[in-house]
C-alpha cells in the first residue's frame, strides 16, 4: 500500500507545483503586458485590466482608475520604458502580489526622468480574469542602473 501511495502524493505534488508555476508565470506576463500598454497610452486595454475601484500611488499623489487613465492619455505622466531587473510573486488564494524591480523612464510634466522603483501590484482574480488592484511606487535609495 505504501508503494502506491507515496508515489501518488509525489505526483499530486508536483501537479501542485507546475499548475502554482503556471499561474505565477500568466500573471508576470500580464503585469509585463501592463507595462507595454503604459508605454503606448493603450487607456482602452488598461481599462479592462484596472478594476474599478483600484488605487494607484506614485510620488506626488495617489487616486483611483479614473484619474490614472486620465493621466496616462492626458501625458501627465508618460511612462516610456519600465527596465523591469527582477519580478518577486505571491499567489495567495485569488490575489497575486507582486514586488518589480525597477528603473522607470517617465515623462513627468514636460520632463524626461529615470528613477529607481519597487513597483508592488496587486491583483485579484475575479470570474477567470486577473484585474488590478493596486499600483504602488516606491522608490529606492539605489542609483540607476539603465544606460
Amino acid at each position: 500500500m505504501k508503494r502506491i501511495i507515496l508515489p501518488l502524493m509525489m505526483l499530486l505534488l508536483c501537479v501542485e507545483s507546475f499548475a502554482q508555476n503556471a499561474i505565477e508565470e500568466g500573471v508576470k506576463t500580464l503585469s509585463k503586458q501592463k507595462w507595454q500598454w503604459m508605454a503606448d497610452k493603450n487607456v482602452d486595454s488598461l481599462n479592462l485590466l484596472f478594476d474599478d475601484k483600484s488605487m494607484f500611488v506614485h510620488m506626488g499623489g495617489s487616486w483611483g482608475k479614473t484619474q490614472e487613465l486620465n493621466v496616462i492619455k492626458g501625458g501627465g505622466i508618460h511612462y516610456k520604458k519600465a527596465e523591469v531587473y527582477s519580478v518577486i510573486i505571491n499567489i495567495i488564494g485569488n490575489t497575486a502580489i507582486l514586488l518589480n524591480d525597477i528603473d522607470l523612464i517617465a515623462v513627468v510634466g514636460g520632463n524626461e526622468v529615470t528613477n529607481p522603483f519597487m513597483v508592488t501590484e496587486v491583483y485579484v482574480k475575479e470570474n477567470g480574469k486577473w484585474k488590478m488592484g493596486s499600483l504602488t511606487f516606491s522608490k529606492l535609495s539605489r542609483p540607476v542602473k539603465i544606460k
